[in-house]
Parts: C-alpha cells; sequence; structure tokens
C-alpha cells in the first residue's frame, strides 16, 4: 500500500478546480493522467470538461462488463491559511493523509481503479473495467450525461466510489439518491430606484415582493410530494442503527428547522423532497440608504426524492413561483438543468454481492443508507438498465469541501481491498 500512495499523490498534486472556471489546463492533466494509468483510454472533448473514456480488459473471454465511474476535479481549497498544510501537498499524519480531493473524489476512484489494474496485472480480473471519469461532478455538469447519451453498448453493473461510511467504523452502500432541480431568479418592480421618503408605502419593492413570493411558495412544500418512492423494511431496520437526528444536525452546527425536524431527520433529508432558499440579493445592507430598489434576486432549488421525476417537479416549482408573483412585477427565470434522483432496491442481485464484498473486507455488515444529495450519473445509468453499487470510504470528518480535507489510510485500504472484492463478486455473479 505505502509504494502504491506515491501513485496517488502525483494524481492529488494535480490542481483540477472545476468550481472556479481557472482551471481548463490542471483538468485536462488530471485526466490525461487518469488515461495513461488505465492505458487503453482516450481523453474526449466536445462535451465540457474532458471525459476520459477506457477499458482494463478482463483477464478472460466473454466476460461481463462493469462500469467504474469517478471524477477527477475537485473544489476550490480556499483561504491557503486555513489549511495546516499545502493543500495539494499530500501529508500522512496521524494515520491520515491530508490534501484537497483526497476523499471527494480522487483517493476513492484511484482505489477502484488501482484494483481492476492489479487484479488484470496478475491475470485475474474477472469482468471488463469500463473506465469513465467524470470533470464536472463539482459543479453540476452535464458532460459525462451527454456523453454517455452518444454510447450504445450495455453494461452488466457500475461501481461508482463517491458516497461515505454510515460512520467511522460502519461501511455502506447508498441504494437511493435524491434529484434537483432549481432557479435563479430576477423580480422586477420599479423601473428605477426610488426615495423611499418620497414613494414609500406607494411604491412597490422589489425586496417585500420577493420575500412574499419565496415564502408563498415555501408554505407550499407539501404540494412537491407526490411520487416519493417507499422505504423498505430493510432500511428502516439499519436506519435505526444510526445517531438520533437531533444529534446529526448538532455535529454539522445545524439547528432544527421546528419541533419535528430532529426525529423525522432521515425521512426528510433521504426519503421526501425539499425546498431550499440559497441567497437573496438587493442593494447592500452595510449601506445607510433609504431607497427602494428596482429588482431583487434569489436562488432557489428544490431536492427531488426518489421515485419523483425531475422534469415534471421543475415545471411545476416554476408554475408556483409565477402564480406567485405579484401582478405588477416582472419575474424571470433562469433554469438549472434537471438532474433525476436515483433508486436501487437493496435486495437487487448485484447490490446483495457488494454488501458480502465489502463485509468479507471490513468485517461489518454495510448498511443500506439513502443520500439526500444528488449524483446525476448514478440516475443516468440506472435508467439504462445498469444496476449500480454507490459506495465509498470517506467519513464525515474528511472535511470534504474545507479546509484540511483527508482521508484515514485504513479506508484507503479498505476501499483498494473491497473493490478488489467487488470485481471477483461481480465476475461470479454475473456469470451465472
Amino acid at each position: 500500500m505505502e509504494t502504491q500512495l506515491d501513485e496517488l499523490f502525483e494524481l492529488l498534486r494535480i490542481q483540477s478546480i472545476s468550481s472556479d472556471g481557472a482551471h481548463p489546463d490542471e483538468l485536462r492533466a488530471a485526466a490525461g493522467w487518469i488515461a495513461r494509468l488505465v492505458g487503453d483510454a482516450r481523453v474526449i472533448d466536445g462535451f465540457g470538461n474532458p471525459v476520459v473514456d477506457g477499458i482494463i480488459p478482463a483477464s478472460r473471454p466473454d466476460a461481463p462488463t462493469v462500469i467504474a465511474y469517478g471524477h477527477y476535479d475537485v473544489q476550490s481549497p480556499g483561504d491557503p491559511a486555513l489549511w495546516e498544510s499545502p493543500a495539494f501537498e499530500p501529508t500522512v499524519r496521524d494515520g491520515w493523509l491530508h490534501c484537497r480531493g483526497v476523499s471527494d473524489d480522487k483517493g476513492n476512484y484511484w482505489a477502484l481503479l488501482r484494483a481492476a489494474l492489479d487484479l488484470a496485472n496478475a491475470g485475474e480480473l474477472g469482468v471488463n473495467v469500463r473506465v469513465i471519469a467524470d470533470g464536472e461532478e463539482e459543479i453540476g455538469g452535464h458532460s459525462v450525461l451527454d456523453y454517455l447519451a452518444t454510447v450504445d453498448e450495455r453494461f452488466d453493473a457500475a461501481v461508482i466510489y463517491d458516497s461515505t461510511m454510515a460512520d467511522a467504523e460502519v461501511p455502506a452502500v447508498t441504494t437511493a439518491l435524491r434529484g434537483l432541480a432549481g432557479y435563479q431568479l430576477r423580480l422586477v418592480s420599479n423601473d428605477r430606484e426610488l426615495h423611499s421618503g418620497v414613494y414609500g408605502g406607494a411604491a412597490a419593492n422589489p425586496v417585500h415582493d420577493l420575500m412574499t413570493m419565496l415564502a408563498s411558495v415555501i408554505d407550499q412544500e407539501q404540494a412537491f410530494g407526490a411520487g416519493i418512492a417507499p422505504v423498505t423494511e430493510g432500511e428502516l431496520a439499519g436506519w435505526k442503527t444510526l445517531p438520533p437526528g437531533d444529534d446529526a444536525l448538532r455535529e454539522a452546527g445545524a439547528r432544527p428547522r421546528d419541533d419535528q425536524a430532529a426525529a423525522e431527520f432521515y425521512r426528510r433529508t433521504w426519503v421526501g423532497p425539499s425546498l431550499t432558499v440559497h441567497s437573496v440579493r438587493s442593494g447592500d445592507p452595510d449601506l445607510h440608504k433609504t431607497s427602494i430598489g428596482a429588482e431583487a434576486r434569489a436562488s432557489l432549488s428544490l431536492r427531488v426524492a426518489p421515485g419523483q421525476d425531475a422534469e415534471q417537479l421543475d415545471e411545476l416549482l416554476a408554475a408556483r413561483l409565477r402564480a406567485a408573483c405579484p401582478s405588477h412585477a416582472d419575474l424571470e427565470l433562469t433554469r438549472w438543468p434537471p438532474a433525476q434522483p436515483a433508486f436501487v432496491s437493496p435486495d437487487e442481485p448485484v447490490i446483495r454481492l457488494a454488501f458480502d464484498a465489502i463485509e468479507r473486507v471490513t468485517g461489518t455488515r454495510p448498511l443500506a443508507l439513502r443520500s439526500g444529495g444528488t449524483i446525476p450519473v448514478m440516475a443516468a445509468l440506472v435508467a439504462r438498465g445498469t444496476p449500480t453499487i454507490l459506495s465509498g470510504f470517506g467519513t464525515t470528518g474528511d472535511n470534504i469541501h474545507s479546509p484540511n480535507e483527508r482521508m484515514r489510510l485504513r479506508n484507503l485500504e479498505w476501499a483498494l481491498d473491497s473493490a478488489r472484492e467487488i470485481y471477483r463478486s461481480l465476475a461470479d455473479g454475473l456469470r451465472r
């Protein structure tokens, strides 16, 4: 493992930041690094940031084909002063590997690729591993979805390491993700900025209008609840072993939204949809300026629950926003590309193979968890009939998207060994 870490360090040192639009050369360098590691791979342009498509061939003929998906792009490290060691210099301290991207997702993805390469080098790879690497996951891009839409081949399964364990000691397989719809809003209530002493009380106010409109839509949150996929008894049994919702909120530094939020934490974040106003802007609140603005802006999203259709709820959200807009105001909506939710049954044979494989390595049966987040490629794979294993060996203590991102070396080893075991299990299970 120690000698193999030098290989991972090379990838981690590439500053492949996608979130600021200022690192196209580094993104291409990371894509090229993965292509060279795989060997038989292409770096594909024309869909956004480069997509890598390659194959690690099986050691026997007529083997099933399994996608290994991950992303090489990372978030910006932010203020360098907040890092205990340089953000892009891999540093091992106290059994942890510190570096931007080590947990999300370079370390996890490297483990998937290195496991396949190790098996192939030993003549023991029983599946063709189709490598698909994404450079826009951190910015919600659709490059890999657009590319996959041009690929006609059938895949027998897919493995994604871009999720977390249930806790520091208990692994997990994520069986459901929420989708996403959203809008940037621009509401214009006046032709120009006005003096509030001269016109206040008579002129429209875009801040008031926007707040009233957003409050009206938020009050209708229950209207977005149709079509939710039910939770299985097996899932509920596993969730009962998780920390209480009030603990989860407290550890995150969050305060409960209402009296039932803690008790309903997992159902609200994993099972149902949720509306979130991300930002509101009009004028400068730091100025002592007594005026009425001409316009106000906001950003709003809807997390779409498993079982629901993101396109339909996107249309419903737009309709509700327009209906709540005052008649004297003009509303402009800039649509986000909708992302579909995903759901695979924990009883799906391929998923059960993953449970068994991870348990053999870690000694602990993984929990079947859902996630409130969104990974559009999983929904795309499931929609084309590809059973998809979503797992990973990061934890909530890995500081992803924050300063001092890290990953425990033991977890990296679990990721590598579990990937080998998953490939072995799929080779046997899919052949039957």
